[in-house]
């Protein structure tokens, strides 16, 4: 299968590979000269056979956007677009809807392997009509892992996305309760090495998880992870999975702290916390800490 390729970085470079791997020709393009197989967008289109696949790794929002724009200048009815970003599902709708207008179909695709994906395979969560999902069933099975799991249609368009940005929030939440359990045995003198008990899960626990593995690889590095700054920036997603959950009177208790977990991480001073500290000298004259 012949199919072009808009994204070339870490994520979408390494998607090209496996899917060259498995035997399709993938035709690239990027901003990056020194990475894209042709000088434009309107180059890619043209080199590609009718009906053309053409699948967008950019960043959400205004770069897909942008992207979205182009194509639907560019492409011809029987076309296919898939959006593999991060985009948000509520952009997925438009999108087909615009792209619909030129006869072209849409899929939008929540995939998700990070830079292990090559080696591994790419989980992916996909939306779309029928006929445009199928059409693309030799991709999808090229950058899904082997055996039987590891793809799924979700629903229409924008529930590949949806799909994702809930898989993305369960992942906050699991992050933040291996966070908060190494830093309260890191807390205590009896606990002489909290590495090795992390690896002790690694086998025969109900927690074990490729996240875990990842943290002894983490630790295997760095045992008491001095050498980071506590600072985690976040992708989006656990926002919109909280937005998505007031919006549908769902409750998300663990995924809602993780996400502002994060948000406190971004503070050297928590103004909150300076009120909480006020109020404790207030009500039981409990000792505060000067700003100097």
């Amino acid at each position: 299968m012949e199919m072009g390729l808009i994204g070339l970085g870490r994520m979408g470079g390494n998607m090209a590979q496996r899917i060259r791997r498995a035997g399709h020709t993938v035709i690239g393009y990027d901003r990056d000269p020194e990475l894209s197989d042709v000088g434009s967008l309107q180059e890619l289109v043209d080199r590609l056979e009718s009906p053309r696949v053409v699948w967008v790794m950019v960043p959400a929002g205004g770069p897909t956007q942008s992207v979205v724009d182009e194509l639907a200048r560019l492409l011809s009815p029987g076309d296919t677009v898939v959006d593999g970003g991060n985009s948000r599902w509520t952009d997925d709708e438009k999108h087909a809807e615009q792209l619909a207008a030129g006869g072209v179909g849409f899929v939008d695709a929540g995939v998700s392997g990070g830079v292990w994906g090559l080696q591994n395979g790419y989980a992916l969560m996909v939306g779309g009509d029928r006929e445009h999902v199928e059409r693309l069933h030799p991709i999808f099975e090229a950058l899904k892992p082997e055996g039987p799991y590891g793809y799924v249609h979700a629903g229409k368009v924008g529930a590949g996305h949806f799909a994702k940005m809930v898989h993305n929030g369960i992942e906050y939440a699991m992050m933040q309760a291996y966070a908060e359990g190494w830093e309260l045995l890191e807390s205590v003198d009896s606990v002489t090495s909290v590495r090795e008990v992390f690896r002790s899960w690694q086998e025969g626990t109900v927690i074990r998880s490729w996240l875990l593995d990842l943290a002894v690889d983490a630790l295997d590095e760095d045992e008491h992870l001095e050498k980071l700054r506590g600072y985690a920036e976040d992708s989006g997603e656990g926002r919109w999975t909280v937005e998505a959950a007031i919006d549908h009177a769902v409750p998300l208790p663990a995924i809602t702290a993780s996400l502002f977990a994060r948000f406190a991480s971004r503070q050297e001073d928590s103004t909150q916390m300076k009120m909480i500290a006020a109020l404790r000298k207030q009500f039981g004259g409990h000792a505060v800490e000067s700003a100097d």
